[in-house]
């Protein structure tokens, strides 16, 4: 993310445009729905996202323009959460490394904590025009079994509905030990959809089964709570693949968090991920041990005076109906 060239800056990315025409077919094409949703014929180009393309999938530097905003999100109602569900049949994390992460608050370092965070966080890729990019992404609890939260820019942006997507659970350079897992379907908020309102950068893919099972069989799903209030203890992941890092690795940043008292109302968090965070989850009661915790945002921009802060969507109301479509679908 460049943080100088705008007041506030998307975090799909940041860095240079991929350069030349891809050379595999052209994927199909998503034309929005008039409820906020593409839907995909499940067909995604087989190989397309080859270890290489995954590697390569460069970050793109898009900006938001403050104070074109729709309305404001509704931030009262009653909590609703939702609980994590285990994996059917978990496995071993691939290279959890031994030592647990103990710092608190942390501006951003790598995850050796292991847990259920490492298998249901991943990389989200797709292609966005005749450009290849990368968001993160995360295996929600849904009565579908098939569901990914992320942001809304991470399936929509510039009108446009992005394609060839998937999710690759446990990312780890270039290699995707869970699969990948193509959507069947992308959705967005309402307000996110129509105007692209940065109160509502939030959006949700279902994905298909693999070898007939679903995603929140082989790796677990996270809990979800809407309408839980500000000033949480927050844990946020990520695969932020601009400068200083690279997108090889699961990220995290932990602090107390606080509300955006500027264009948004956002959660407010200090944090130093760069573009391709963009859609990772933020949790509150957060479990270092088993990394289990209950989302409530995910990673969606900064402000380009406010370095090594980041701001994430408050999961109120229309977040919840907008859930509601995509896990029962």
């Amino acid at each position: 993310m460049n943080r100088h060239r705008t007041a506030a800056s998307v975090l799909l990315a940041a860095g240079a445009l991929v350069a030349g025409v891809l050379t595999a077919a052209a994927p199909s094409a998503a034309a929005p729905a008039p409820d906020g949703q593409a839907s995909f014929r499940p067909q995604h180009s087989q190989g397309f996202w080859t270890p290489e393309r995954m590697r390569s999938a460069t970050p793109l530097d898009l900006t938001a323009t403050p104070g074109t905003g729709g309305r404001a999100v509704a931030t009262t109602g009653a909590p609703v959460t939702v609980a994590p569900t285990a994996a059917a049949s978990p496995t071993a994390v691939p290279a959890a490394a031994s030592a647990s992460p103990t710092a608190f608050p942390q501006a951003g370092g790598a995850w050796t904590g292991g847990g259920a965070v490492v298998r249901t966080s991943g990389r989200v890729f797709f292609t966005f025009g005749d450009r290849t990019a990368s968001c993160s992404g995360d295996s929600i609890s849904s009565a579908n079994g098939s569901t990914v939260i992320t942001a809304g820019h991470c399936v929509k942006y510039q009108g446009n509905w992005h394609t060839n997507w998937i999710f690759v659970p446990a990312y780890a350079n270039g290699n995707a030990p869970y699969g990948q897992w193509p959507a069947t379907k992308t959705l967005a908020t309402d307000q996110w959809a129509a105007s692209e309102d940065m109160n509502f950068d939030v959006g949700f893919a279902v994905v298909a089964p693999q070898n007939g099972r679903k995603l929140s069989d082989v790796v677990g799903a996270q809990g979800i709570t809407f309408n839980g209030g500000y000033s949480k203890r927050m844990y946020a992941f990520g695969f932020p693949a601009a400068s200083p890092y690279d997108g090889t690795k699961l990220v995290y940043c932990s602090g107390n968090s606080g509300k955006d008292f500027l264009l948004t109302k956002d959660h407010s968090l200090g944090c130093n991920m760069t573009g391709g965070s963009s859609g990772g989850p933020w949790f509150q009661d957060f479990n270092e041990s088993t990394g289990l915790g209950t989302q409530v945002s995910v990673n969606s921009f900064g402000y380009t005076f406010l370095p090594n802060r980041m701001f994430g969507p408050y999961f109120g109301n229309e977040v919840k109906a907008t859930y509601d479509k995509a896990v029962t679908s």
